[in-house]
């Protein structure tokens, strides 16, 4: 086998039929789970098993996390939202209207974490509006991780239902 063969077997545009493509997604949806608008989780499980400090270092660092992402927000939220949207219409538009199939792919996975954003931004809004701290906080983002983690499962789901269409329909058609 030379080597151009398999290069263009590894980096195949084909995205649903490529094991790359669905390892992008677990990690993808993996990594959004775990880090709750910019805290790892684990530190939200601590805080909770442990109590005192590591309740204070939760607090500390969530207003870090927070301040941070409404600063974005603030800052950047409406060029990030202009952008963002143009590049989800071409996204949709090449993909789905054209049938171009790693944008369809890359659609499955940005357009789900742009929801994800959003909730992110409201969820550091209501932390901050509402000064939460120790067990309330805690349930915040308990929550917080939870919609994520529904929004991953949907996504998945998805994706993986139109992959599927997809692989099905590229073995039927004749070459």
């Amino acid at each position: 086998m030379q080597w151009t063969v398999l290069i263009s077997e590894v980096i195949d545009l084909r995205s649903f039929s490529n094991l790359w493509y669905w390892i992008a997604l677990a990690v993808t949806w993996s990594q959004a789970s775990h880090w709750v608008i910019g805290i790892p989780f684990d530190m939200v499980l601590r805080a909770r098993r442990l109590g005192g400090r590591a309740e204070i270092e939760l607090e500390e660092f969530t207003r870090h996390c927070v301040n941070r992402v409404l600063y974005i927000a603030q800052d950047a939220g409406l060029v990030l939202l202009v952008f963002g949207s143009a590049i989800y219409t071409t996204l949709a538009m090449l993909g789905f209207g054209y049938a171009v199939e790693i944008c369809q792919a890359l659609f499955l996975i940005l357009f789900p974490l742009g929801i994800v954003a959003l909730l992110t931004t409201r969820t550091a809004r209501l932390i901050a509006e509402e000064g939460d701290s120790g067990e309330a906080l805690q349930k915040r983002l308990r929550r917080h991780r939870m919609a994520v983690q529904a929004i991953g499962v949907v996504s998945i789901f998805v994706t993986v239902m139109w992959g599927m269409i997809q692989n099905v329909n590229v073995s039927v058609l004749p070459y």
